[in-house]
């Protein structure tokens, strides 16, 4: 699977979360923790910050190479700061028919609306399954569908069912999503294990989603991951693992290193002052982070300096 990473928090260097911790999202597309294959398939962030000409929009980056091989992250990335920040590797087949190019890469980033999406996961047999979810999505975002990924159709799918940017329109929106998946599998009799591991983001805000369907479409997967992870890549217990497992969170606060970048430590959640959503810790102990169980969404939202974490069970 594709690795993930949102932060927010003040301004710090991009390089901070993309390149100097110990297992920063460059290193995870060489070397991930918890997945056996690299990730070869490209790379890319949206970041905010008050020292871009246009702050309240996001710059986004996309390429379709990995991410340690591009050029452009010690020359690009040092370069800037970001308060709010979706980053992602992204895994793909290794065959011919993975489509390399930037319009694959995340975070998608669409028109009339705040949010921009990244997600580690997969929806099987999803151009199939749009008989069944078409009807249900805005031609304001289809027709700005630019590449051949099942992540940037359901952007478009979850745009289409928000009712508005609050919390609960969100959730709603996630939990529909995931009953009409669901629902287009048993009728086109296509169930499949479907991984939904995302985070939505905007300007102040995360909303990291922890959700999915198993073997049989059902929306009630069970299992202890770690146990399933020992069946080993290519079972369906690995692959049921890779869905089970949780998402990390920090909660914590900037500390300053003699590099003039940034570490992040674990505190309270009434003084923290950053939160960091992600596929994997930043750090190879993981000491300080937290988990996003199987079946939650994560509400984080800053203000002033202050960050807030509300966490939800979904029901689907």
């Amino acid at each position: 699977m594709c690795r993930v990473l949102a932060y927010l928090g003040p301004e710090v260097p991009l390089e901070s979360l993309l390149l100097t911790p110990s297992n920063s999202l460059v290193n995870q597309a060489l070397d991930p923790e918890h997945y056996p294959d690299l990730q070869l398939a490209g790379w890319g962030f949206g970041a905010w910050s008050e020292h871009l000409l246009t702050p309240e929009a996001p710059f986004v980056y996309r390429r379709p190479m990995p991410a340690f091989y591009d050029d452009n992250v010690e020359r690009t990335v040092p370069s800037l700061r970001a308060s709010t920040m979706l980053a992602h590797v992204r895994a793909a087949a290794y065959n011919a028919k993975a489509v390399m190019v930037d319009e694959n890469c995340h975070p998608f980033s669409f028109d009339e609306t705040p949010w921009i999406l990244a997600q580690n996961g997969d929806l099987p047999g999803w151009m199939l399954l749009q008989r069944e979810l078409l009807p249900h999505c805005e031609d304001r975002y289809l027709k700005q569908m630019r590449g051949s990924t099942d992540t940037e159709f359901l952007y478009v799918l979850l745009l289409s069912l928000l009712e508005g940017d609050s919390d609960q329109d969100v959730r709603r929106a996630i939990e529909t999503m995931i009953r009409l998946i669901s629902e287009a599998m048993q009728a086109l009799d296509l169930p499949a294990l479907t991984k939904l591991k995302m985070a939505l983001v905007s300007p102040g805000r995360i909303i990291g989603v922890n959700v999915g369907l198993g073997h049989q479409g059902e929306t009630d997967p069970a299992g202890d991951w770690k146990k399933l992870r020992e069946s080993g890549p290519g079972t369906d217990d690995f692959a049921l693992s890779m869905l089970l497992e949780p998402m990390y969170l920090l909660m914590g606060r900037p500390v300053p290193r003699d590099d003039a970048s940034y570490d992040f430590e674990a505190c309270g959640e009434d003084e923290a002052s950053v939160a960091i959503f992600a596929s994997e810790a930043l750090t190879d102990d993981a000491e300080g982070w937290s988990h996003v169980e199987f079946g939650e969404i994560v509400f984080l939202e800053r203000t002033g300096d202050h960050v807030s974490r509300t966490v939800k069970t979904l029901t689907v």
